[in-house]
């Protein structure tokens, strides 16, 4: 699979053979999904929480006594019925996050990959090189290639993370860090060559 290498001022400088079993895979929904659902579940705090009627400070005498009221019999103030008590079954503090296998990880990485190369939102840069940092040059790059949002993806670069920090509709993440919800949250993907190479061999060896 061939594909053109630009620069950043949407000249063509070359092309690159891309590795058909990443780039070409079949794409399959049901992993797409499945790895987008563990992200966000590991993404998730779990600090939610409720008392329980144990936790809960007070009722520690009898409110009335057990006979002779006419009232329904209470132990405590702070059993579940009662107003200010503990909460039955309520959140707990917990990880939400599950297990998913490794080589299922990979394939739906590829699956997304080879989304972006379907939809023709899939372009490789040979370098992504600023001389100072200027958001208005990112600006202008995505003009230039007529894109509305991006993930980009480049070897860490302090000033282009600079310059692409303030634009909510960038994404800017090492190679390291490629994942299928940032690929698939983000209309096309932008690669430096750097960064295919990172890639393809990160997901070769999978």
């Amino acid at each position: 699979m061939k594909i053109d290498i630009y620069n950043i001022s949407h000249e063509a400088v070359g092309s690159v053979d891309l590795d058909e079993t990443i780039f070409g895979a079949e794409v399959k929904d049901h992993l797409l999904y499945a790895a987008v659902r563990y992200q966000r579940a590991k993404a998730r705090a779990g600090t939610h929480k409720a008392k329980e009627r144990a936790e809960v400070r007070g009722g520690g005498r009898k409110p009335w006594r057990q006979k002779g009221t006419g009232r329904a019999r209470q132990g405590s103030t702070r059993s579940p019925q009662w107003r200010g008590g503990g909460v039955v079954f309520g959140p707990v503090v917990r990880s939400h996050a599950f297990k998913l296998n490794k080589k299922v990880r990979a394939l739906a990485l590829k699956s997304a990959l080879s989304r972006r190369v379907q939809d023709n939102a899939l372009f490789i840069l040979d370098a992504f090189d600023l001389s100072e940092p200027k958001t208005r040059q990112v600006v202008d790059f995505m003009n230039r290639f007529e894109l509305t949002e991006m993930l980009l993806v480049a070897p860490r670069n302090e000033v282009l993370e600079k310059s692409a920090r303030n634009l909510t509709t960038v994404t800017l993440l090492p190679p390291e860090g490629l994942n299928v919800y940032d690929v698939l949250r983000r209309r096309n993907l932008v690669l430096t060559q750097a960064a295919v190479d990172a890639v393809t061999t990160r997901l070769s060896a999978g």
